[in-house]
């Protein structure tokens, strides 16, 4: 019984991690549309790396953890 709990915390725990990174990617966002409409005092360039990066971390890395956890042998 106890390696099923230890499965299902692993599973929890990497389930918020995936959640966490499509937080911060989404605030990455945010961020560089504020800097866009001068709301923060960044330089243009500042906004495109981190567009870059927000959409990076909110589409790509959860797909990419995802694959590199799965218990699947389909990879």
């Amino acid at each position: 019984m106890n390696s099923r709990e230890d499965a299902e915390a692993r599973a929890k725990s990497r389930f918020m991690l995936i959640s966490a990174m499509r937080v911060a990617g989404v605030v990455m966002i945010l961020a560089a549309i504020a800097v866009f409409n001068d709301v923060l005092s960044l330089p243009d360039w500042a906004g495109y790396v981190l567009l870059v990066l927000g959409v990076f971390e909110t589409f790509v890395t959860p797909t990419l953890l995802s694959r590199m956890w799965s218990t699947n042998e389909k990879r």
